[in-house]
């Protein structure tokens, strides 16, 4: 608590016990950064106070050294390895983490992009008491998203989240280009919302976002594309546009995260087995050498997206809800809308925004027909639906 009190003092020139009526001692969270305290102010607002460690600043340029030096020594070790990226991101981001007023312009930025999902809650900034180090925001309370417990006593349908979990991050990469990279389940929160009963995903801890370049972000929605209609060519070709050279099997497995032989069938087609986990799993440890090679070749706007996916496939297996062809679709969706969008802004023709409008709802109407066709699957309904599918569209569904 002292060395709390010490930046709240250097940063906002008053003691704590005049700047808020009361404040916890214990934190609600404590990373490597910073820790985060519930405070109340003098005017009755409840809010979370996020603090800098204050070492942190000096001692990151050190940690950085640290970490080149030995990068470097396993390098000459182990010459296959290639972990140089990894010194160049984090010289990149700590920086860009350690500020905390980019953190609160992000929470901001991101709030007002995905302001048409009234299920996503932003905790608002209190720019008047926010520095570098200390970060004052609205506080609010809820379960974490993994915690599948706590949504079925509070009655929230852990499916429906999901839904909307991937619907948030597929608009951020595809449509946005400005994605969240740090969805470890403390810093993504449910809760019914105390006014209203809705229920609402919190997310919490912008410090760390990657900007897609168009270029990167388009290629990217095509891969995708590919990847759910089983189109292999076009697989190979956006792996390698993307800097997976041969190794583009490898990178559309860890993209994934499903095997080679499920990415050839289609990834929406069957769920992850117990069998084909264990395959991942076997496979992950026996290419090593090749995926620290792929990694080293991919753009570094690559390898935080990288890390997101993760940790969303990570709560959607604590939910039981991995790999749902719902997701799948989603992401259908943005990157169809996001394609479109890239065609239209490049034309001045009037007829040819039509007509790229007319492709655009037709490709999103054939997403729902799909989606309705999985849903019925089985009976006369679904059967009539498929088999116009079929009919309609020359790629495979």
């Amino acid at each position: 608590m002292q060395e709390i009190q010490q930046v709240i003092r250097e940063d906002l020139g008053k003691e704590i016990h005049d700047l808020f009526q009361s404040f916890e001692d214990t934190p609600l969270g404590a990373a490597s950064l910073a820790q985060v305290h519930k405070a109340v102010l003098y005017d009755g607002r409840t809010v979370a106070v996020k603090v800098q460690h204050p070492k942190v600043q000096a001692q990151s340029s050190k940690d950085i050294l640290l970490m080149e030096v030995l990068v470097g020594a396993v390098k000459q070790l182990f010459p296959e390895f290639e972990f140089m990226w990894l010194v160049d991101e984090a010289k990149k981001n700590l920086p860009l983490e350690l500020d905390f007023l980019n953190e609160g312009r992000n929470a901001e930025k991101v709030a007002e992009m995905l302001k048409r999902f009234e299920f996503l809650k932003v905790p608002r900034i209190y720019w008047e008491l926010s520095t570098r180090r200390v970060l004052l925001m609205e506080f609010v309370e809820g379960g974490q998203v993994n915690d599948k417990a706590y949504m079925e006593k509070n009655q929230i349908d852990v499916n429906k989240i999901s839904q909307q979990l991937g619907k948030m991050y597929s608009e951020m990469i595809f449509v946005n280009g400005f994605v969240h990279c740090d969805p470890h389940p403390g810093n993504v929160l449910v809760r019914k919302c105390p006014g209203t009963g809705k229920v609402e995903i919190v997310l919490l801890d912008h410090g760390l976002y990657q900007i897609l370049t168009d270029e990167f972000r388009l290629d990217y929605c095509h891969l995708w594309q590919a990847l759910i209609k089983a189109d292999m060519k076009r697989v190979k070709k956006y792996s390698q546009r993307l800097g997976a050279g041969d190794l583009y099997p490898l990178f559309a497995c860890m993209l994934t995260a499903r095997s080679w032989d499920s990415v050839n069938k289609g990834i929406g087609q069957a769920p992850v087995t117990a069998n084909e986990d264990v395959e991942i799993r076997n496979n992950a440890a026996t290419y090593l050498p090749q995926i620290s090679q792929l990694l080293n070749k991919v753009p570094r706007q690559m390898l935080l997206i990288l890390k997101t996916n993760d940790l969303l496939r990570g709560i959607e297996t604590a939910l039981s809800t991995r790999a749902s062809a719902s997701s799948f679709l989603n992401m259908s969706r943005c990157c169809t809308r996001a394609l479109a969008a890239h065609k239209k802004k490049k034309t001045c023709s009037l007829l040819k925004r039509t007509q790229i409008s007319l492709e655009e709802s037709f490709s999103l109407w054939q997403i729902n027909l799909h989606e309705l066709f999985l849903r019925v699957r089985g009976s006369w309904l679904g059967n009539l639906v498929f088999a116009l599918l079929c009919w309609l569209s020359p790629t495979p569904h």
